[in-house]
């Protein structure tokens, strides 16, 4: 059973690094238009998961599927969650909810609106704050933490072609006017 885990894994591990180096390669090659940036921004938006978290998800024909009517929009201000629990002392695991909202020793994230709202969404931010935002983990690149489980770190080491490429694209999609709740954020003694 062990074996078999491991070989889906590393199937799913060479696929995503498959579509990783196609997107890379085949699809943009030659200098950066406005249009090849706005497609390679597409591109990582797909490949780095960004629809997962900030797209809320609606019931289906087949279950649970992606309002693709509300992508990017963040965590629907209509889904309101309860407090953050108390945890005890040592493990912990991040409770998920509806995969738009966690909760954890942090306190309470909810993903934001990435569309370009200008009141609810990234509409008034400059692609230098997007940036920012990513490269340092703070909001607006400068004031509050961007809370778990955003993988800031991880796309921190994103070029700024990358960065700019995803800040250009998120400008092309429908806004959606979404007021996403504030984080809770538990202090720690």
């Amino acid at each position: 059973m062990k074996r078999l885990t491991l070989l889906v894994l590393s199937l799913s591990g060479i696929g995503a690094a498959t579509l990783i180096v196609s997107c890379a390669t085949r699809t943009f090659s030659g200098p950066m238009t406005e249009s090849s940036c706005v497609q390679r921004g597409k591109c990582l938006v797909a490949i780095l998961g960004c629809n997962d978290c900030h797209t809320p998800m609606k019931l289906g024909q087949n279950g649970s599927e992606p309002d693709m009517t509300r992508m990017l929009s963040g965590h629907p201000e209509e889904a309101k969650l309860p407090p953050p629990p108390t945890l005890p002392s040592g493990p912990w695991r991040v409770v998920c909810v509806p995969l738009t909202a966690w909760s954890g020793p942090w306190g309470i994230s909810y993903a934001p609106n990435l569309t370009p709202d200008e009141n609810t969404g990234l509409g008034i931010w400059t692609e230098q704050m997007f940036v920012n935002a990513i490269r340092t983990g703070k909001h607006f690149g400068k004031s509050r933490p961007i809370l778990p489980p955003m993988p800031w770190q991880d796309y921190a080491n994103l070029t700024d072609e990358d960065l700019k490429a995803i800040y250009a694209y998120l400008r092309t999609v429908p806004p959606v006017v979404n007021h996403v709740p504030d984080p809770v954020i538990t202090e720690h003694p």
